[in-house]
């Protein structure tokens, strides 16, 4: 997975705690952490590393945390995810990784609502970059120092200009 040690281990618990707290973003109400699900083609079980579950509890979202720090994610492994996707019944599915997809590939995460979150690869619960759904979120602790000018644009869903701020002398 990632250099030979469990920083892959973390990176999927906190991918899993961080999702579930915006769950409501992607429509589900709460997110589980690893298990194992059934394939109904296949007959085979799939190891996930979370489930994004809706409102109607038979209603859920596969969630793959891919740690990979030098690549994006192709289109062979978002095409798995996509056949992992149709074997289980799941209506979609969230990928975590620090880098994105290939081009390629988020074509084929759109025709399977399958969504790219982009998380930092070294984040913690409080210490991230979250990046999904034309959103950031950042979570920060301790003191952060800024030099220079901050330029604040709030756009609608649409991406109309609704107010834009600027904050000079920081």
């Amino acid at each position: 997975m990632s250099d030979g040690d469990s920083s892959w281990q973390n990176y999927e618990e906190v991918a899993q705690y961080l999702l579930n707290q915006f769950a409501s973003k992607f429509g589900l109400v709460y997110v589980e952490g690893k298990q194992k699900i059934s394939g109904y083609e296949s007959g085979t079980e799939w190891e996930i590393d979370a489930k994004g579950i809706g409102e109607d509890q038979s209603i859920f979202l596969i969630v793959e945390c891919r740690s990979y720090k030098s690549s994006r994610q192709s289109q062979e492994k978002i095409g798995a995810i996509a056949y992992k996707i149709r074997d289980t019944g799941a209506t979609g599915a969230i990928v975590v990784s620090p880098l994105g997809l290939q081009e390629g590939a988020s074509r084929v995460a759109r025709a399977n609502n399958i969504h790219s979150v982009i998380l930092n690869h070294n984040c913690t619960t409080s210490d991230y970059i979250l990046r999904f759904l034309n959103e950031v979120h950042v979570g920060l602790t301790g003191q952060v120092t800024a030099i220079g000018s901050l330029r604040i644009v709030k756009m609608d869903p649409e991406g109309n200009i609704i107010e834009t701020r600027n904050i000079d002398g920081i």
